[in-house]
């Protein structure tokens, strides 16, 4: 063999060895090129909705009813009004509608009734341009009061529904 053919053999055994121990091809590098750039696309986007979502949940809205009745007054419209206009900039945002009663009759009256005012809540909202698909409605009663059962102001208090973004 000539020097020159041996000098080409060992030029060749080299890119072979290159190839097999893993030096990548142009299609790798393009691959991991756009790997990286989708990931960090994904990164920004995620940060993007975290922040979002973080303006969206400082607000929240509370309506009140009368004794017995899950009808929502001009008050609570007016609220609820608000409530839609603030929320526009964030269409991905999910709306928790939380019904509450006062001591006032029954517990199982007040279950039912809780979960009507809710209700009537996402009803109120999907009307006013929040899709359905993204508001979640629990009824709890009497339970976890606002203030005291005691007195009128507080039973007041307790015949709500509170609007937060989860």
């Amino acid at each position: 063999m000539n020097a020159i053919s041996r000098r080409g053999a060992v030029v060749g055994l080299a890119a072979a060895g290159l190839l097999l121990s893993g030096c990548p091809s142009a299609y790798q590098r393009t691959y991991e090129q756009q790997t990286q750039r989708l990931e960090m696309q994904q990164r920004a986007a995620d940060a993007q909705a975290e922040a979002a979502h973080a303006q969206a949940s400082k607000y929240a809205a509370v309506i009140y009813f009368a004794v017995g009745s899950a009808t929502i007054d001009e008050d609570g419209q007016r609220e609820l009004r608000w409530f839609v206009q603030q929320m526009q900039p964030y269409p991905q945002a999910m709306i928790q509608v939380q019904g509450f009663a006062d001591a006032t009759g029954s517990e199982a009256t007040n279950s039912g009734l809780s979960q009507a005012r809710a209700g009537n809540v996402a009803s109120y909202l999907s009307a006013q341009g929040i899709a359905a698909s993204r508001i979640v409605t629990q009824g709890f009663g009497e339970q976890y009061p606002a203030a005291s059962n005691e007195t009128n102001k507080g039973r007041r208090n307790n015949r709500r529904v509170e609007v937060t973004v989860r």
